[in-house]
């Protein structure tokens, strides 16, 4: 095929050899199925502030550190010199979390390289050795939904006890790889002591577990293991290997309602995304 423009530049830096197809094209970004060496890779190819569908919300930009005040300043004030530096540092935060987590022993995509908006990593493979699926794509008996639930759980602690909240994890970016779920797309991934939304995402991102599953083994729709895990990250006693239950009891303390209707608008509009994505499959 022919190398799109953005993916020349890797070429004439020797940090790909050839591109061998597009794998997709998402809200944010696309991917390309690129030749290094011997080694087949990914390379995700940023798309410009102004061709992307997907916000640059402030809750998801809420305390990201900047190189300096002027870059701050510009920033928020919305000038091009700003736009572009907000560009940058959103693109950065994948990247940056994606290092961070593999480094943890998160279950993502392996990073090799970042250059001129194109992050190049590992091509996350099924059985036969072709690009995983995502889960949104498969179908799941009660028993492998039980087990890839608890799997993912499991990363979720793992990851939060690496200071992240995914921030947007839902079915529509794990792949199923030839021996489990793998977590990708992170530009939105937040600092979980820093973001004063990390609880809310984090429980978001549970609670999509949860339905997703659910739908596969009803018993894990009664279970509440986000309140559970971010309770234990308050008092700091949340560890990788943490035992948990799946119960919570919940406080009696007055609702804070405006959080309540937050949280009912990120239901609508993940089911909306949802809807989307399965038009969008058809």
């Amino acid at each position: 095929m022919k190398t799109p423009p953005r993916l020349q530049a890797l070429m004439e830096e020797g940090l790909i050899d050839g591109v061998l197809r597009q794998l997709m094209s998402g809200k944010e970004a696309q991917v390309y199925v690129v030749r290094c060496g011997e080694e087949t890779r990914c390379a995700k190819v940023y798309k410009e502030a102004t061709q992307r569908s997907f916000r640059q919300a402030v809750d998801y930009t809420e305390n990201r550190r900047v190189k300096n005040s002027r870059q701050a300043r510009a920033m928020a004030k919305g000038t091009r010199f700003g736009r572009a530096k907000q560009e940058e540092a959103w693109q950065s935060a994948e990247v940056d979390a994606l290092y961070r987590l593999a480094a943890a022993g998160v279950r993502v995509p392996q990073p090799y390289n970042f250059h001129e908006g194109v992050l190049l990593m590992e091509l996350v493979a099924d059985a036969e050795g072709a690009a995983a699926p995502r889960l949104n794509d498969a179908q799941f008996t009660p028993e492998q939904a039980r087990r890839h639930h608890a799997a993912l759980i499991a990363e979720v602690v793992r990851m939060l006890c690496a200071g992240i909240v995914h921030g947007d994890l839902s079915e529509f970016n794990i792949l199923l790889a030839e021996d489990g779920p793998v977590i990708i797309d992170l530009p939105q991934a937040v600092d979980a002591a820093g973001n004063n939304h990390a609880k809310r995402m984090l429980l978001r991102d549970v609670e999509n577990l949860r339905l997703f599953f659910g739908a596969s083994a009803p018993e894990l729709l009664a279970s509440d293991y986000g309140h559970e895990i971010w309770a234990l990250f308050e008092r700091g006693l949340l560890k990788p290997d943490s035992p948990l239950s799946g119960r919570f009891e919940h406080s009696r303390k007055a609702v804070n309602v405006g959080e309540v209707l937050r949280e009912i608008e990120d239901v609508k509009a993940e089911e909306a995304m949802r809807q989307l994505m399965r038009s969008g499959a058809n």
